[in-house]
């Protein structure tokens, strides 16, 4: 497994859990956190024992949004870093999910400040649990500054518009149960339990067949922007391919048998 000095990857069972980890800061994003974030999506994405991914932050917080001085390199060790994004200028969007869509499902576990960056970043997660106490906002406008993370497209197809706007255009922060209100997060739970649901909800996605589970998700998105007719063509290419497969099968035999399946990904 991979990480940084400021993104932690550990395995809880076949969950991959990516922790934002540069407390200190809020986890302000930095470069060592970007490239350890973009290389954890990929470790997702290639590893067919992973089946969902919990992403979350250290000391309480989420995120706070961009550290400039930090993406910069400013007083920052590790020219590999800064090597890694010559070679890749697209690396930032990618790790921040603007321009990247991992195929197993990401769950957030939001506790603390979910803010500016933060709250860009959730909208590319696609099941999130939040903390009584956090905070979110996009805080762009306030500062003179676009939320150029997706926002002014994403938010708007998250939520009603006239909230995305109120989000956007005010620059406020919004509370937890807000969020939950307007369909920003899906779950909120006492604060300091937020990874544990998320896990909780993780293990629930992980017990399901994973080629099923990853070919949903991907109609989910594919479908998103079509009309009727074609999402539900769209749709039948997608799934009539699943149930011809080795873990369909298991999924009958274990219903008819009254046991746990085994999946096997075939």
């Amino acid at each position: 497994m991979g990480g940084t000095e400021h993104l932690t990857v550990q395995r809880e069972g076949a969950t991959l859990v990516l922790t934002l980890n540069r407390p200190e800061a809020r986890n302000a994003l930095s470069l060592p956190m970007l490239v350890g974030l973009y290389d954890g999506w990929l470790e997702a994405d290639a590893d067919d024992s992973v089946r969902s991914v919990v992403f979350t932050g250290a000391g309480g917080s989420f995120c706070s949004g961009m550290d400039l001085k930090a993406l910069a390199g400013n007083g920052m060790a590790g020219e590999e870093y800064r090597d890694r994004l010559k070679a890749d200028p697209d690396l930032h969007w990618k790790a921040m999910l603007r321009h990247h869509r991992p195929r197993k499902p990401v769950i957030a576990a939001v506790e603390g400040y979910c803010v500016a960056g933060g709250t860009e970043m959730l909208q590319g997660t696609d099941i999130r649990v939040a903390g009584e106490s956090a905070t979110f906002g996009l805080f762009e406008v306030k500062r003179g500054l676009f939320p150029i993370g997706g926002s002014t497209v994403r938010l708007q197809r998250q939520i009603p518009r006239t909230h995305a706007l109120e989000m956007l255009l005010t620059g406020r922060p919004y509370s937890a149960r807000e969020a939950f209100a307007i369909g920003l997060v899906g779950h909120v739970v006492p604060d300091g339990t937020a990874l544990d649901e998320a896990l909780e909800i993780a293990e629930r996605i992980n017990a399901c067949g994973p080629l099923a589970v990853e070919a949903v998700k991907a109609s989910v998105y594919e479908t998103a922007d079509m009309t009727e007719q074609d999402g539900l063509a769209a749709e039948l290419t997608r799934g009539w391919p699943v149930f011809d497969t080795a873990d369909a099968k298991e999924g009958a035999r274990a219903f008819a048998e009254k046991r746990p399946p085994v999946y096997k990904r075939a």
